[in-house]
Formats: C-alpha cells, sequence, structure tokens
C-alpha cells in the first residue's frame, strides 16, 4: 500500500469545490458561457455517502465513510480515482470529481467526471484490513458503478492491489454469464487481471511528455536542469525518474515523513527504492534533512507538486524559486498561490492537463477490456505522448488566442467541447 502522502495540516482552508467553481466561472466568464450550460456544469449529478460496518482484526467492529461523486457523464461514462485518506470529504470529492469532467474533455476522452474514497488512514490497518473495507466499500456502492456507467480507478494510497480486490467483489455481484463482460469496471488494474502496460506509469509519463513540449516552445534544454517533486508516491517517484533518465537532476523531494535536499543531484531510482522500502523520503542516505520552507525555496528550473491538494499558497507561493510549475497533484495550487505565480512570471501547467495521463492509459486499458486486446508498451506510450500531446497544443493555441494563464486556457478548452455537445444534443425533455 502506497504511503500518505502531503499531511493537511499544510493546505489552505476553506472549501475546495469553491476553488474549482472559482476557477470554472473565471473561465466561463472569458469565453462568455452560455448562462444555461454554465449552470449545469457548475452542479454535480450525483453524490453518493455510504456508511458501512468492517469487522477489524481484534473483532472489534468499525463504521466507515465512503463517498462517490459523479459530476457530469455528457461526454461517456463517468470516471474518476478511489482514495484513501483521513481527510477524504463530500467536498474534496465533489471538486475531484469536477476537475474530473474538465480533465478528460481536454485530452479528447468520451468519458465524464467522478470521484471517490473512504475517510480513513491506511496506514494503520493491515493488509486484511483494507481488503475488507475495499471489498465492503464496493458492495454498497452497488450499481453505482459499472463498466459503462462509472468507472473507479487507484488515486491517492491506492493502488492495483485495491483495484483487484474491487473488481473481484464486483464481479462476485454479477451473474456468472456476464462477469467476463465487466472486466472494465475499474481500471489500473494488475497486468493479470486485465490492467494495461504503462498504467502505473502513465500519470508520471505523461506529465514528463508535457514538460517536454513545454520545453520546446520555450527554447529550454532538459539535460541538465533541475527539478524538485513534492509527494513521492506513484506520480512523484515515476515523474522524477523519468526526467533523471533524460539528463535532468532531483535536487530536493519531501513527503509526509520530511523534505531532503542535495544540490549536486539525488538518485531518483534509488530514492523510489528507499520510499518502497521505508515509507518515505527522511533518511535517504543519498539526501541531507530539510525544512518544509528549505524545499520549497529551493533554486530549480521545475517544481512537481505530487502530493494533495492546496500546497502552493498566498503563503508558500513567494518561497518558490522555479521557472516551471507542472502539476502531478489535482489541485496543488490555491487560487491564491496562483495569482502569486502569475504575477512572479512563473508558468504552471494545471493539474487537468498535466496529469491528464492516468485517465488517458485508464481509457486504453478500459478499450483493451472491451475489445479482449492486449497492447504492448510501445503503443501504449506512442498513444499516450499523441493524445496527451495534442491536449496540450489545444491549450496552448487556446492561451495564446483568448491572452490567458494556461489554467484558465485549460478550462476554456473543456467548456467549449462540453457547450458544444450541450449545444447540440439538447435538454430532455
Amino acid at each position: 500500500m502506497a504511503t500518505l502522502e502531503m499531511p493537511r495540516e499544510r493546505a489552505a482552508g476553506g472549501s475546495l469545490f469553491g476553488n474549482v467553481q472559482a476557477q470554472f466561472h473565471h473561465a466561463a466568464d472569458v469565453m462568455k458561457l452560455d448562462r444555461d450550460i454554465r449552470k449545469m456544469l457548475a452542479t454535480t449529478t450525483n453524490e453518493i455517502e455510504i456508511h458501512f460496518p468492517v469487522k477489524m482484526d481484534d473483532g472489534r467492529i468499525e463504521v466507515f465513510t465512503g463517498y462517490r461523486v459523479q459530476h457530469n457523464n455528457v461526454l461517456g461514462p463517468f470516471k474518476g480515482g478511489m482514495r484513501y485518506h483521513p481527510a477524504v470529504s463530500l467536498d474534496e470529492v465533489r471538486a475531484l470529481a469536477a476537475w474530473m469532467t474538465l480533465k478528460t474533455a481536454i485530452a479528447g476522452l468520451p468519458f465524464g467526471g467522478a470521484k471517490g474514497g473512504v475517510s480513513f488512514d491506511p496506514s494503520t490497518c493491515s493488509a486484511g484490513e483494507i481488503e475488507r473495507i475495499t471489498r465492503r466499500f464496493t458492495f454498497a456502492l452497488g450499481s453505482n458503478i459499472g463498466p459503462e456507467y462509472d468507472i473507479p480507478a487507484p488515486d491517492v494510497n491506492t493502488n492495483w492491489q485495491v483495484m483487484a480486490w474491487m473488481l473481484d467483489t464486483y464481479l462476485q455481484m454479477m451473474p456468472p454469464q456476464d462477469r467476463f463482460r465487466c472486466t472494465h469496471v475499474v481500471t489500473g488494474k494488475p497486468i493479470e487481471s486485465g490492467g494495461s502496460l504503462g498504467r502505473d506509469k502513465a500519470t508520471g509519463q505523461g506529465l514528463v511528455f508535457v514538460v517536454q513540449e513545454w520545453a520546446k516552445d520555450n527554447g529550454f534544454t532538459l539535460q541538465g536542469s533541475t527539478f524538485t517533486v513534492q509527494g513521492y508516491g506513484n506520480v512523484g517517484s515515476w515523474a522524477a525518474r523519468l526526467l533523471q533518465a533524460l539528463g535532468a537532476r532531483l535536487v530536493a523531494a519531501e513527503d509526509a515523513t520530511g523534505a531532503i535536499d542535495d544540490p549536486a543531484g539525488m538518485d531518483a531510482d534509488g530514492l523510489a527504492v528507499h520510499v518502497q522500502r521505508t515509507g518515505g523520503v527522511a533518511r535517504f542516505s543519498g539526501g541531507r534533512p530539510a525544512s518544509h520552507e528549505a524545499f520549497l525555496a529551493t533554486r530549480a528550473d521545475l517544481f512537481i507538486p505530487a502530493a494533495l491538494e492546496n500546497q502552493i499558497t498566498a503563503d508558500t507561493a513567494p518561497l518558490l524559486n522555479v521557472k516551471l510549475v507542472a502539476e502531478g497533484a489535482n489541485g496543488p495550487t490555491h487560487p491564491a498561490g496562483d495569482t502569486v505565480l502569475k504575477d512572479r512570471g512563473i508558468t504552471v501547467i494545471p493539474d487537468v492537463l498535466a496529469n491528464a495521463g492516468g485517465v488517458i492509459v485508464s481509457y486504453f486499458e478500459w478499450l483493451q477490456n472491451k475489445r479482449s486486446e492486449f497492447w504492448d508498451l510501445e503503443e501504449v506510450d506512442a498513444k499516450l505522448r499523441k493524445t496527451i500531446t495534442r491536449a496540450y497544443r489545444r491549450v496552448a493555441e487556446a492561451a495564446a488566442k483568448n491572452q490567458v494563464d494556461w489554467r484558465t486556457a485549460a478550462h476554456i478548452v473543456a467548456l467549449t467541447t462540453l457547450s458544444k455537445v450541450y449545444q447540440e444534443r439538447g435538454i430532455f425533455p
């Protein structure tokens, strides 16, 4: 099981869904989005809150709270991750579901947006307890998920193992003759259970493809460049390892266990092994301990926030000493922090574009399952690069045309697509 990411105590207060709505309405104002379409996209479609009992290892019963928010499905089935974290709340899941709607529209995928999770700390539970929580939550969701209706995937503190348990539980709920037609009910599965090659690194790989495009556009050379990573889980560690392979140098890293740095560079692969073995970046022999403030102030070319939401705020944004922020996490930048970065001339490639690689390859996995196909890694990577590069170009063009920042441009791209579909199809009845 993955370790917990950055502690929420470092996040800014306020409603995360409120942040999403502020970003949404700003882009809607710029593009003069139709008033009625704005109303429909500003709210969620379904919000499911479930309380379910689970027997723990010591025999006691604990009652857990789980959520699934389905934001919009005008483009296709709801799609989005499931996270396990003590700070999971309805407000957070609403925000994440709305971002997923935008992300799939920007990437040109036939999916809508959803998100879910269970509020608990998996680091305090055994593997058996996490399995029972997962299976009971899946059973409680019942028909609220489905391979052609709402497709979960891994997120913070969930992984291929959790998806395998979700898959198996869902299949047991189906008639025997239908089970093999439902393997695409979740993505991010183990390869042997219908997963796709390249899914484990997809979010980090997509982020690196986007950074490469930005580098081309700005005459920037990745060879010899420097970068920092916040959150060294799946996304952060893969992005670091892939950037290192391109000649970039990791000079600082931070997660819930602390921060480390080394101006001469740290071995991204070795750090990934250390985190897998110990649960965090702290005490890595290839780096020296650093404070949170020192980590943020590290001089580098690129910063990859890949932890939790609202890490870059009005207070922390002035500390950053980088050229580019590529958001590996969902919502790592508070709107007030965004304003500071914009005023300082620091480019932000927003989450709805930068970390779209995960849902893109999830779509590829879903397709492979539906078609009873299995693609090799080269095909997956080539299709991912083509898809996310096309999305990058659409956002770049919108930014230039509207003379706006990249986040606003990305929202305009998504809202333009969603608006066209509503205009073409109309509203029933």
